[in-house]
């Protein structure tokens, strides 16, 4: 048990540095680095120079994503999300190839190699929770959700390329991260039978709390689609002040965030055994407070974006993993008292 624990452990580890890795994709407009996927520009390993490529390469990819924006078009349409589906194909700017960056090439090449790797650790962890099948088969299946899940993530990223970038093609990949997150925090939790916590804040503001993070963060992802639509147009000083309702939105809303962390940090640090969550909840709340200030005074620095995106992830993953050591605590409650 205890070598399964750590193998999850390592592997949220390794979700939550993709997560960095992605912002900083995101935030040096890497995204388009590779035109294709899984291989970069037709090979596992992507070309370091112009000269590696074919003169039309561009007239290439773009033929090679519009093919495969067709067979996402069909998905969307058998759904029965037609407009999206037309909106996908006949959008002009989707077919648009940018010109080769070796820089941005590799960074979004590095952002993959750690993407598979995650795979190989989720696979290892659901193969490892195979020991506990006869035991605690709930690690198998949700290890298995989880490593269904990765894959599902790769194959939806596959359509955040060849639809260059879709907005809400990111957002839908974002939030796949989450679930997978909280997935193995779960794992996490269940394989550590040595901490209780005892607490008196209530499950339902813990659960208010993280509502509110994760419409924050829904918020963020609406913001940073109305920058891409800016970003080419616009020096990077004047993204903010351009953008207006969503940024306010985001901005608004984060009063609403901050003054729910409060009265929950105020709450854990009364309860001696909950001061650890108390702690770390404020240097995340702050860390990711502090950060967004400074994206929004400071033009947008490109280093504060991934900075910023990995501590309100990480802020919900130490929330989802107090509310099921608390959610543990009442159950042990309740069978006591019957």
């Amino acid at each position: 048990m205890r070598s399964f624990r750590r193998l999850t452990i390592s592997t949220l580890i390794a979700v939550y540095v993709l997560i960095l890795v992605g912002g900083i994709v995101r935030s040096s407009g890497s995204g388009m680095g590779c035109p294709d996927w899984p291989k970069c520009f037709g090979s596992w390993v992507p070309p370091a120079s112009y000269d590696e490529l074919p003169d039309n390469y561009k007239e290439i990819y773009a033929t090679y994503r519009h093919k495969k924006n067709e067979r996402f078009a069909h998905y969307l349409t058998s759904l029965g999300m037609d407009e999206t589906a037309n909106a996908i194909l006949n959008d002009p700017s989707i077919r648009i190839e940018n010109d080769f960056n070796p820089v941005k090439t590799w960074i979004e090449y590095v952002n993959r190699v750690v993407g598979v790797i995650i795979g190989f650790l989720i696979f290892a962890v659901f193969v490892f929770s195979f020991r506990f099948w006869k035991t605690s088969r709930r690690f198998t299946l949700i290890a298995g959700a989880a490593f269904f899940l990765v894959g599902f993530q790769g194959w939806i990223g596959s359509f955040v390329v060849s639809t260059n970038l879709t907005p809400w093609t990111i957002t839908v990949h974002m939030f796949l991260a989450l679930v997978i997150v909280a997935l193995l925090v779960w794992l996490v939790h269940e394989t550590d039978f040595g901490t209780e916590i005892t607490s008196s804040i209530g499950f339902w503001w813990l659960l208010a709390c993280i509502a509110v993070l994760l419409v924050q963060i829904l918020l963020g992802t609406q913001l940073r689609e109305a920058i891409d639509r800016v970003a080419g147009a616009l020096p990077r000083g004047s993204w903010i002040e351009s953008i207006g309702r969503p940024f306010m939105l985001h901005r608004s809303f984060s009063w609403i965030v901050v003054i729910l962390h409060v009265g929950l940090i105020v709450k854990l640090h009364k309860t001696r055994a909950s001061k650890s969550f108390a702690l770390a909840l404020i240097v995340l709340i702050l860390g990711t407070l502090l950060t967004g200030l400074g994206m929004a005074y400071f033009g947008v620095p490109p280093v504060l974006q991934p900075i910023h995106l990995l501590l309100a992830t990480a802020t919900f993953g130490m929330q989802f993993l107090f509310l099921l050591k608390l959610n543990r605590k009442e159950e042990m409650v309740t069978s006591i008292e019957s």
